[in-house]
């Protein structure tokens, strides 16, 4: 038996797959920070940290105060657990038993898409607490600012490339959008052309429609320059029960390495 306790949860084979899958699908929609970033693992439940290689010099050694020996502590990238607790109503797991197509699977849906932007937010934002740099914590330079129209996004995401390639940053560039931005695009045309497509032409990664994020980002998918290490990676767990609903979570286990912050450029929202 592992710490998720699933084995405990009153949830048949049938609703334990139904329930994964439907989890997955949003997850799958929604994680958008993984699509643009190396990813490293799952490493484990277990797993606490990555080492950067650095260290810092003890001002005050306290039990190491013994002359002649200086003291530095290991600094490390510790890992943010995150969890999204929700309910399932019996009712509806007694149903998909029965053979039931049309389940309940919303609050399995909305937990996985809380989590999903939550590590979307850590990836683009960061987290102080953690000591988590974000892609947009530190832009190389002034962010430039997205205006109300949208048909001037080419001209700023061409700025944004070519600011990339002045700072000796390669490509495949890719382009993150937020929610507002994305849809922005979307539904906008010049000349009856869309702009969507006037910003496929500028870049030769992908578009990516990123929940959580503020504005958009243009940064280099070459690799080596934005690290996300998962730990326990993304999974339902088990917390209790009574007599109308299953008490479930979703968690999951990592941190983030902006190790290149020259490889991304930011455009900040209007």
């Amino acid at each position: 038996m592992d710490h998720l306790l699933r084995e405990l949860a009153q949830v048949s084979a049938a609703g334990w797959t139904r329930i994964d899958a439907e989890a997955a699908q949003a997850l799958k929609a929604t994680l958008a920070g993984r699509k643009l970033v190396d990813f490293k693992g799952p490493q484990g439940w277990a797993a606490s940290a990555v080492a950067i290689g650095r260290s810092e010099a003890l001002d005050s050694p306290g039990d190491v105060a013994v002359a002649g020996i200086e003291a530095r502590v290991r600094r490390v990238l510790p890992f943010v657990e995150l969890r999204a607790p929700f309910d399932i109503r019996r009712s509806e797991l007694a149903a998909l038993d029965r053979g039931a197509r049309d389940f309940d699977a919303g609050p399995a849906i909305e937990a996985a898409r809380r989590i999903a932007i939550a590590e979307n937010q850590t990836i683009f934002s960061g987290c102080a607490a953690a000591g988590i740099h974000g892609i947009c914590a530190a832009p190389a330079d002034p962010p430039l600012r997205l205006g109300e129209a949208v048909d001037g996004y080419p001209v700023l995401i061409a700025t944004a490339v070519a600011a990339l390639r002045d700072r000796g940053v390669g490509g495949p560039y890719a382009v993150a959008l937020s929610e507002r931005c994305y849809t922005d695009l979307t539904d906008a045309t010049t000349a009856g052309y869309p702009v969507l497509d006037h910003v496929r032409r500028l870049v030769d990664g992908p578009l990516v429609w990123t929940p959580g994020l503020e504005g958009a980002v243009v940064l280099s998918v070459r690799g080596g320059d934005f690290e996300l290490t998962v730990g326990q990676d993304i999974s339902i767990g088990y917390l209790g029960h009574d007599a109308e609903h299953v008490r479930l979570y979703i968690e999951e286990s990592f941190t983030f390495w902006a190790i290149s912050p020259l490889a991304a450029a930011v455009l900040a929202a209007p």
